[in-house]
């Protein structure tokens, strides 16, 4: 029997500690802390961050979004997609390395294998050993405590959709809609199976990341790197023999950096688009070089250029900032500075304007010809605001309808308005109008204004 596949070998990966190990560790407590915690803040007498997708409003922070500001989130990808480009362009595979929920949450999920099974190699031993008490105790307890994690995650990630202290009381009252718990369920189960079994099988075979990336990196782009020059030949030696006259370079072939690596590969075989750029090798190999007393820096973060022209660390950058990084930054800056100006001078309210389809156009009582349109007035502020709407753009185009409406906080209301002109004065045929909106307080201060264009129809 020959088999055309290979079974997938678990990976074992080993605990490290260094200055790369400690930013990770930041950046799972600050991305986690984000995360588990900004639904919980309210903001007024509301959740500060809530995406109300049966109300279809988005309220974040002091801004309450609608449909209609769907430009906003396209500036946000913009800017994520360009973020993307600027990172990898200089560092590499930085957010997978760091701030990818898949490498977050497998870190997690890894710190609560160690702290209940061990370290590798008494992981190993457990997997490798027949069943036992302790053994299945171990276990029972491991997936115990994931799936505690998997599920408050699946909850908060729900939370953000529907108020989570509603959420919360639902929950523990068993009232909890079908399609929160389809949600909670379905995200839990996601973190489970992702960050608990299949970890580096995500980076390296379902993320289109990992293939694509070299179209974004070249000779300049800082990735982790082996010191060939200074590491080859390797070989095992003691602390005080002279590698020089064994004919050795600087690694030891201890493969720690090989035990230590999320995704099982061997950074000495140069750049692989399984590398995650997490830079755990970086680190176990500066602990193997002060422990056999040479000089740090066998495997850093460095540039194919400043590895094959020995630049120094100065050089280096200078190649870093090269032209293609400088505009992914002026584009970035260019579109933030838009987006943060277009939510500075942003309306407290928005109208939509819709003819009344039902009747177009119509002759009523005294010779006038009328015209029906209905206006959606959208109240963005958590304030009522009230609103005076008049019309131009026909000589004694009159409103007859109420000149003035009240809308609710973050509401919006539909406004039946009715505009009449005298029989004789404009030809049949379609003619421009605006309707302006005024936003006004007590006293009649205007605070702010709308026009919208529609037309007004003469019959024949």
């Amino acid at each position: 029997m020959v088999s055309l596949y290979e079974a997938t070998q678990k990976i074992y990966p080993r605990s490290v500690h260094g200055l790369f190990a400690k930013w990770r560790w930041i950046m799972v407590f600050l991305t986690q802390l984000v995360f588990y915690g900004l639904p919980w803040i309210e903001w007024g007498q509301r959740q500060a961050v809530l995406f109300d997708l049966g109300a279809r409003r988005f309220y974040i922070f002091g801004f309450v979004l609608y449909p209609q500001d769907f430009i906003y989130l396209t500036a946000i990808l913009v800017i994520s997609a360009f973020s993307l480009f600027l990172f990898t362009a200089i560092a590499g595979r930085l957010w997978c390395g760091y701030a990818c929920p898949q490498t977050v949450y497998s870190e997690i999920f890894m710190w609560v294998e160690h702290k209940i099974e061990g370290d590798r190699t008494a992981r190993m031993k457990l997997d490798g050993g027949d069943m036992s008490l302790e053994k299945l105790v171990k276990k029972i307890y491991k997936h115990i405590v994931w799936l505690a994690i998997a599920m408050w995650t699946g909850f908060t990630f729900v939370g953000y959709f529907t108020p989570i202290q509603d959420l919360g009381m639902a929950f523990f009252l068993g009232d909890m809609g079908s399609w929160e718990i389809f949600w909670v369920f379905f995200y839990a189960f996601a973190t489970y199976g992702n960050a608990g079994f299949m970890r580096e099988q995500v980076c390296k075979y379902m993320c289109p990341y990992a293939r694509f990336q070299s179209a974004m990196f070249d000779k300049d782009t800082l990735i982790v790197t082996y010191d060939a020059e200074r590491g080859e030949p390797r070989g095992a030696r003691s602390k005080k023999a002279d590698p020089a006259a064994l004919g050795l370079g600087a690694c030891v072939d201890c493969t720690l950096c090989v035990q230590v690596c999320p995704t099982g590969i061997d950074i000495r075989k140069g750049l692989q688009y399984e590398c995650i750029g997490c830079g755990a090798c970086a680190d176990v190999c500066d602990t193997v070089m002060d422990k056999v007393g040479y000089p740090r820096g066998l495997v850093k973060y460095s540039t194919e250029n400043a590895m094959t022209h020995h630049w120094t660390p100065e050089q280096t950058w200078r190649h870093v900032f090269r032209p293609r990084v400088l505009l992914y930054i002026g584009i970035l800056l260019v579109v933030v500075a838009a987006l943060l100006t277009s939510l500075g001078l942003r309306k407290p309210f928005k109208v939509d304007v819709v003819r009344d389809r039902a009747s177009l156009a119509r002759i009523v009582a005294g010779g006038h010809i009328e015209n029906v349109y209905r206006l959606q007035i959208m109240n963005a502020a958590e304030t009522p605001l009230d609103f005076q709407l008049t019309a131009q753009g026909l000589p004694n185009l009159s409103l007859v309808t109420d000149h003035e409406v009240r809308v609710a906080p973050t509401e919006s209301l539909w406004v039946s308005v009715r505009l009449q002109l005298p029989y004789d004065a404009a030809p049949p045929g379609s003619h421009p109008i605006v309707f302006t909106i005024k936003s006004v307080q007590e006293g009649g201060k205007v605070l702010s204004e709308l026009q919208e264009k529609s037309v007004f129809l003469v019959p024949r």
